[in-house]
């Protein structure tokens, strides 16, 4: 499957703070907030959503082409993305900004608070879709991650222009797009990816019912966290996956754009919508472990036993022939232990 991926490429500068944020507000006083957290720890690490994305992608054993704007200090980044097999011919380089940036505190009970500078990711709404299919091939699926307001509705329109099935996936982006544009990005996806915030905010921004929402996408795929995923389909009866269960939390920028990855290469090898999601579910909760979106390794033996001791052996069996051989030799939550639990358990749900 041609996969684009389209979204921000940025560097992640994240922080740890050992208390909790909610401590330091005054009830009364929060209309005017001066606050400064001491952080007990950085990481400075690649990120961004699209190239998030992609890299879960190729580690999966796809070869998605990432679309979106980066600086001139891109280089070393974009040499890592193609030695693990993401395919940057798309990108866009700046020949002044720098890439994009991300700045996150993380506190002790996984609040977070993020400022984010675009950078040469201003400049993704000049990249034409349409373009870059006619050079490498037209794509099966599009994906429009969070982005540069107009490169997200330009890449939308164009999808729909050209007849390409894309996902919206507004994310981050619902707090800055007004109701129209929203609705632009929305209209006619074939997947629409949220999370339970993000459902109720872009209904109260579009004014559009849960059912109109519905009625204007072919699946609504909502992530609820450690309560799972919801996935709802015209015409059939919404489908409830639950979360892989996750061992140690090290930091959770990140774990939905692990999810997307998962998903969409389950998509990818014709696997059902749900076990689509199990694969999205599995390879979040890696990221979940991991120090930042791309501190992880999927382990292939580790991986299946994942699968198999959440959602049974069928699952991990519907998925092994896809996985690449030549997996990283850490990673995974689970063991053989809990694959043979998985057996035992009988059915994949």
């Amino acid at each position: 499957m041609n996969i684009a991926i389209t979204g921000s490429i940025a560097t992640d500068h994240l922080m740890s703070f050992p208390g909790r944020f909610t401590e330091q507000f005054v009830d009364g006083h929060l209309d005017r907030v001066s606050l400064s957290f001491l952080a007990s720890s950085l990481t400075v690490r690649p990120g961004g959503v699209g190239a998030n994305i992609a890299l879960g992608l190729a580690r999966l054993g796809h070869s998605p082409k990432l679309v979106g704007a980066a600086g001139r200090d891109f280089a070393e980044y974009r040499a890592e993305l193609e030695r693990e097999g993401v395919d940057t011919s798309a990108v866009r380089v700046s020949a002044t900004e720098y890439t994009a940036r991300f700045i996150c505190t993380s506190d002790a009970v996984q609040n977070q608070i993020a400022t984010f500078y675009p950078g040469a990711m201003s400049e993704a709404a000049e990249i034409s879709l349409g373009a870059v299919a006619e050079r490498t091939g037209r794509f099966d699926l599009v994906l429009i991650g969070a982005d540069d307001p107009d490169a997200m509705l330009r890449h939308a329109e164009e999808c729909r222009t050209h007849g390409l099935p894309f996902a919206a996936d507004p994310s981050q982006q619902l707090a800055r797009l007004d109701g129209d544009a929203i609705k632009s990005l929305v209209e006619g996806a074939t997947y629409l990816f949220t999370n339970d915030y993000e459902r109720a905010l872009l209904g109260e921004k579009t004014g559009w019912s849960e059912t109109e929402i519905r009625d204007r996408v072919a699946q609504w795929v909502t992530t609820r966290g450690a309560d799972g995923v919801r996935i709802e389909s015209r015409g059939a009866a919404p489908a409830e996956v639950p979360a892989v269960p996750a061992g140690a939390i090290a930091d959770p920028t990140g774990v939905g754009d692990g999810f997307r990855a998962g998903m969409l290469a389950g998509l990818a090898w014709d696997l059902s919508l749900e076990r689509a999601a199990q694969v999205g579910c599995a390879l979040a909760t890696l990221v979940l472990g991991g120090a930042g979106p791309q501190d992880y390794r999927v382990d292939k033996a580790g991986f299946l036993a994942d699968l198999a001791g959440t959602y049974g052996l069928g699952s991990a069996a519907d998925v092994e022939p896809h996985l690449p051989t030549t997996a990283a030799t850490t990673g995974g939550t689970g063991d053989t232990a809990a694959a043979e639990a998985g057996a035992r358990g009988g059915a994949a749900r």
